[in-house]
This record gives structure tokens, sequence and C-alpha cells, in this order.
């Protein structure tokens, strides 16, 4: 029997029907796919995973976490854990990413800050994991590791070594001073969805208790689509703002909170650099290149902007054959 006909009978056991049809809706850059089982008046989503190789309890409790907490999040219809099945409620397939252009993308961020608060407001951190130091030099190795090591197989020599450990342990300790909250950890245009003129959440499996800046960054910084440098400092403060007003602990000073936001930025996107090269070299999932250098270019200017981090964007400019020795010369 075959995945399809496996998952066509499950479907069958609990709706009673057949669905007349069943093919695969999404992949996503983990070892899930999605499936779209529709009938004549509905239809559901199917999350189809290899339980040796994705722990979907993460997934299943903050989904009932989310949901408590008022979170516009899918609903979970049925599941069966020793087949690596889960039904839930088909969010359609519209996208934030799909739908953002220059006229309307600032009603529709503000509306996700908006949603962003509430639930950082209202979610519970009780039993997350932490975000702490281990946490975060974890995902920068990921780029050390494939990123640096296996894209460009650059071995690093012992001076870079020490530039690296340095720019990681001052990264570390900027985010790690933030007051923290739940953190979605993928809040972007592409895990919104679009349904009923209203935004739902997903891929939220990986949620912790982390820095308060850090879903604001993956939204305004997103690694998929990028928008001009007054857009997002105007959206941001505005985050501020709103925060602030619904009692949210962010820091008291703008210029306070947007140095977290970029340094926390930054931390993220060094380890996407990491992601999409390992995706690539591992997995063979070779379209997240082509959004490798909108990250880069985040990084760069971030490393630009405060002189602690010239060695970082130095060593990093030096992989790509665009040697920088001395100064601000980015």
């Amino acid at each position: 029997m075959n995945r399809r006909e496996q998952i066509a009978n499950w479907l069958q056991m609990g709706q009673g029907s057949v669905p007349s049809t069943l093919n695969i809706a999404a992949a996503d850059a983990s070892v899930r796919q999605y499936w779209r089982a529709s009938w004549a008046d509905h239809s559901q989503m199917v999350m189809d995973f290899d339980p040796a190789q994705f722990d979907v309890q993460p997934f299943l409790l903050r989904q009932q976490q989310l949901q408590q907490a008022g979170v516009a999040v899918p609903k979970v219809l049925a599941q069966d854990l020793a087949q690596g099945l889960v039904a839930l409620e088909d969010l359609g397939d519209v996208t934030l990413a799909s739908v953002l252009h220059e006229a309307n993308a600032k009603g529709w961020y503000l509306r996700a800050i908006g949603d962003l608060i509430e639930m950082q407001r209202n979610t519970q951190v009780d039993g997350l994991p932490v975000f702490d130091g281990e946490f975060i030099q974890r995902e920068l190795n990921i780029c050390r590791e494939w990123y640096i090591g296996k894209q460009f197989a650059s071995e690093l020599s012992k001076k870079d070594q020490a530039v690296w450990e340095r720019s990681c342990a001052l990264i570390t300790l900027e985010v790690l001073q933030q007051p923290t909250v739940f953190m979605h950890r993928d809040y972007h245009s592409r895990n919104l969805m679009v349904q009923d003129d209203a935004l739902r959440v997903i891929d939220f499996q990986d949620a912790v208790q982390g820095p308060i800046s850090y879903d604001l960054v993956s939204l305004l910084r997103d690694a998929y689509i990028n928008w001009n440098e007054a857009f997002v400092l105007d959206l941001a403060i505005r985050y501020w703002e709103m925060a602030r007003d619904a009692g949210l602990p962010v820091h008291a000073d703008f210029s306070d909170f947007y140095r977290a936001f970029e340094w926390t930025g930054l931390q993220r996107h060094v380890k996407i650099l990491g992601i999409f090269a390992r995706l690539n070299e591992r997995d063979g999932k070779a379209q997240y290149l082509a959004d490798q250098p909108r990250v880069f270019e985040y990084i760069r200017q971030v490393c630009l902007r405060y002189r602690e981090l010239t060695p970082l964007g130095r060593l990093l400019l030096n992989l790509h054959g665009t040697p920088v020795e001395t100064g601000f010369s980015f």
C-alpha cells in the first residue's frame, strides 16, 4: 500500500468516506509534507511525517497552548502518531507573502504586528524551551558548519576563529539582555495565512521562551521579502508603541529596543545562512540559495552600523572573495 492509499484509508475511517481528491499541497524546510483532502462539502490538510525523523509532540502542545490563548492557529481534527498523520483545518493556500505589495503592505504588517502583540501578551511560556546562551550558540554554529565549512569549503584561520568566537559571544550577550516572552521563532510572511481577510498562524512547533524583539525582526526583516529601511523603522516604532501600551516588557527607550532588534536579527540571519546552505548541501533543496543574498545583505548592513561587528562582517565578506582588510570598507 502506498502512502496516498494509507492516508485515504485513515481519512475514510474518520470521515466515513474516501476523499474525492487527495493531493500533495506543500512541503516545507523540514521532513514534513502536507496533503489536501477534499470532499464535496469540505476539505482538510494532513500533516504527513516519519515519526522516526519528526517529533510531532511540540507541534501539538504549542497548537493547544496558542489556541487556548486565542491565537488563530489551525484546529487539530484527528491524529494517528504511529502512522505519522495529523489532520488539520484547511486554511487555504494564500500566504501573506503572496498578497503583499507596496500599496497594501503597511496595512497587513500593522495587522500582523497587532496579532503578534496579542500572542506575546496572552500566551504562557510555562514548559517552553528557553532560548539561552547554549541555544543561541548552537544556532550560530549552523552557519559555521554549513555556510562557512560546507558551502564555501573554508577552514577558519586561528585569527578568524578568534573573530568568530568573539562575535558570537557579543551577539549572545546582546540577545540575552532582552526581556523574554513567547517566541514563535518563524513569524514571517510565509507562515501567516490569509483567510477571510484575517491572518492565521502556522509552523509554530519550534516556539521557545525568548527575546521580545525576535518575532518582530523575523517579520520585518524577512528572509523571503525585503522592504526599505524607512518602512521597517516606522513599523518597528509602531510595534514598540503598541507593545508598551499593551504592557509588554519592551525597552523604555526606543533606541535601546532598536539596537536589540538589530542584534537579534543578526543572530537569526547568521543562522539562516547556515540553514539555507544545509538545505542545499544535505537535503538537495537548492531553491533556498536564491534567498541567501537577501539574508547576507541584512547581516552586512548590521555589521556596518556597529563598530564591534566590523570584524565579523569582514570575515564573511572575505568568504565571498571581497577582501576587506581595514576599516568600514563595506
